[in-house]
């Protein structure tokens, strides 16, 4: 790491959030508009970075991490339902569009890699969405600012920075988090769509602890033409809230309410209903980076960094990589380290410099271990995980990091 000037060790003052009397918690499923924009603009970049690998034998600059979803048009009524105005999904951004080559250059085929890597995802994932019909792609990519390809190109051995930029991690959730993780997880879990197919890919999940108890709201797209009148839907919702609530006896300990697609009012007819099991095929609009950060949750009562993980280039974009990073320390600290009840990670890097060289770092923790002790394990610590730094990109190709 250099000096201890930018290496800083301590106990945490204060409350930790597992103690505060208040806690929220959110996360966006994998069928929301801006999760669909993430995954697109990670996929968009992983596949780009395969062609790069196998063309060439590198991977070159790039940053796909511009995306929007604009909602279409829709009319969902149960028994069925169609789509009258198709989703509009665009990936923006920068990359190496020509390559030279013994004296002749290669011009990349960006289009075709994005376009064929989206679609691709999109049939995979979503059971009721039509890609020919109900969505379009587009993209709109140009070359890489000279400056930021000239520190990519320059470096020697480890990677330059691309920017000054930092990431933040902490470990690990809480009770009140995983709930929240793991009921988006079952709503789209492959055995529950098995046995409920009716519930949608598009789902929301808030998780509010307050005083013992923790409340869930569940917003789940309902697939319309599965459906076929008011008391099957009642069915559905009250089958998945039990599961919910089953789950949720294995997590924790406190009383926990389900409140499942608030917003339906039987009354007057109203339902979460849709043809393709998205919100986005009726109105709803998505970017990249309004979602869940890396670790897959949107926890205000956390630190947490802006940075739009997806889609930046695995090389030596730090506001992807240094996330990763700080949220493999802590990880590692809070299960190797006994006494470490809860870790936080700050790392912070400077354009230009080798990735594996940060201005700074902090850790923080909780819990009864000595400083001494945790300095000195967190140290090395850290020293391994930033020697790691220069090939995590070929984990971030296998999809191992939860970026969204």
């Amino acid at each position: 790491m250099g000096s201890d000037r930018r290496l800083m060790i301590s106990r945490a003052h204060g409350i930790s959030v597992s103690s505060r009397p208040i806690e929220m918690v959110e996360r966006k499923g994998k069928g929301h508009p801006d999760t669909i924009c993430d995954r697109a603009a990670e996929e968009a970049s992983i596949s780009l970075s395969k062609y790069y690998l196998d063309k060439y034998g590198r991977i070159f600059h790039h940053n796909l991490d511009k995306c929007v979803l604009i909602g279409g048009q829709a009319r969902a009524r149960f028994g069925g339902g169609e789509v009258l105005e198709p989703m509009y999904l665009m990936i923006v951004g920068r990359a190496t569009t020509k390559v030279d080559k013994g004296g002749s250059t290669d011009v990349v085929p960006i289009g075709s890699i994005i376009l064929s890597a989206t679609k691709s995802w999109l049939r995979k994932e979503f059971r009721f969405l039509d890609v020919d019909s109900h969505v379009v792609v587009d993209y709109r990519v140009k070359p890489g600012s000279v400056d930021l390809v000239h520190v990519f190109d320059s470096s020697s051995g480890v990677p330059l920075a691309n920017d000054t930029s930092l990431g933040v991690a902490f470990a690990p959730y809480t009770e009140t988090e995983r709930l929240v993780m793991e009921t988006e997880r079952l709503l789209n879990s492959p055995d529950f769509k098995a046995r409920r197919p009716e519930v949608g890919e598009d789902v929301k999940v808030m998780g509010l602890r307050e005083n013992g108890s923790i409340h869930l709201t569940v917003a789940a797209a309902m697939v319309s033409k599965l459906i076929n009148d008011r008391d099957q839907y009642a069915s559905v919702v009250k089958d998945a809230t039990e599961e919910i609530l089953r789950m949720a006896d294995r997590i924790t300990h406190d009383d926990v309410e389900v409140n499942f697609n608030a917003a339906d009012d039987y009354k007057r007819d109203r339902y979460y209903l849709t043809v393709t099991g998205l919100s986005a095929e009726n109105g709803d609009d998505g970017q990249v980076g309004r979602g869940n950060r890396v670790g897959g949750l949107i926890t205000p009562m956390r630190p947490m960094s802006l940075e739009a993980a997806a889609g930046k280039n695995p090389i030596n974009h730090v506001g992807k990589i240094y996330n990763i990073a700080a949220q493999e320390i802590v990880n590692r600290l809070t299960s190797e380290v006994s006494g470490v009840d809860e870790a936080y990670c700050y790392m912070l890097s400077k354009i230009g410099h080798p990735i594996d060289e940060p201005q700074a770092v902090q850790v923080e923790y909780y819990g009864d271990a000595s400083e001494d002790r945790v300095r000195s394990y967190t140290t090395s610590l850290i020293e391994e995980e930033l020697s790691r730094l220069p090939r995590i990109w070929e984990d971030i190709l296998q999809r191992k990091y939860e970026l969204f």
